[in-house]
């Protein structure tokens, strides 16, 4: 299968800015989310002594809600492991009156050892958004100081652009959804960011191999094949990886759900990106290398062209 990215570069590039202010409208719209990491509240670890439910927990904290609202079913969030008993729940900011109280109406579900009882201010929660945000920011340009270096300046920012589509696709969706914003969501979009610029940087090595030899093709047609090289590497990757996600998405629970449901959009979408926006950006850029690379015509020819799939 050969299909032909370059040669439409500009509707592949077109389609992919709408997309992006589509993304972005989500998000500044709806807005994220933020868990008690980020707002702050408090966090209660319990271990029982003996097998406890999610139902359970959440029975008993229905009919403590009603006195203290911090305990209500959308303000809380409880995780329960069957495996040790471990309980953990975190809540708005509770004083430590509603937390004994909360503490002794656990106690008629059976004996427990508390491991933590944890207050997180506002002001943490402000200072892990401002790491976040540095975080993202240091790695976004530690990337294109590595592609600068290792390639071209201009093949840097196609491939930062290509990030800030695929971050903003996965921060459009996870508002649109409502789901809490918690401190493994960074982890997930830190972790699409490496796993994306993966992607690009194999197409890129290719390119720069392809560049390097003697070729009678033009500049973008040197990009498509070298897209072509590597297409079904990076789309078995990809599914591969995405297979795994659903997998974690369906019997991993609630805990596991913002984390891996911004994976599976950020590595589903970062896949698209890496073929359709990163090489027809850097055409794009480096359109007038084509004048470079004249093709030369060889009238004793027969050979047959190579079969095209028109996408």
């Amino acid at each position: 299968m050969y299909i032909e990215v370059i040669k439409h570069s500009k509707k592949w590039v077109t389609l992919s800015t709408i997309s992006f202010i589509i993304f972005l409208g989500m998000f500044l719209v709806k807005g994220l989310n933020y868990g008690i990491d980020f707002t702050g509240g408090s966090l209660i670890q319990l271990n029982y002594s003996k097998n406890i439910t999610l139902a359970d927990i959440n029975k008993e904290l229905d009919s403590l809600a009603i006195e203290i609202p911090q305990l209500t079913s959308t303000a809380r969030k409880v995780q329960v492991s069957q495996s040790d008993n471990n309980v953990i729940i975190r809540t708005a900011e509770m004083s430590d009156k509603e937390t004994e109280e909360l503490l002794t109406k656990l106690q008629t579900l059976g004996e427990y050892k508390l491991e933590r009882a944890e207050k997180v201010g506002a002001t943490i929660g402000e200072e892990l958004k401002t790491s976040a945000i540095y975080a993202l920011t240091i790695g976004g340009l530690l990337i294109v100081l590595y592609i600068t270096m290792r390639y071209e300046f201009k093949f840097a920012i196609a491939g930062i652009l290509t990030l800030l589509h695929d971050v903003t696709a996965a921060l459009g969706v996870i508002a649109l959804l409502g789901y809490e914003v918690d401190t493994p969501f960074i982890a997930a979009i830190l972790t699409i960011l490496g796993y994306s610029i993966n992607d690009t940087i194999i197409i890129y090595d290719r390119i720069r191999e392809s560049l390097r030899k003697k070729s009678d093709m033009t500049f973008g047609e040197v990009l498509n094949k070298s897209l072509n090289q590597v297409l079904v590497r990076s789309i078995n990757t990809s599914v591969t990886t995405l297979l795994a996600l659903v997998a974690i998405l369906v019997f991993g629970g609630d805990s596991l759900r913002t984390f891996t449901t911004t994976l599976l959009v950020g590595i589903g979408v970062g896949t698209y990106s890496s073929i359709y926006i990163s090489t027809p950006l850097v055409y794009l850029f480096e359109k007038k290398r084509d004048d470079k690379y004249e093709p030369k015509k060889d009238d004793n020819d027969d050979s047959h062209p190579e079969e095209k799939i028109v996408v």
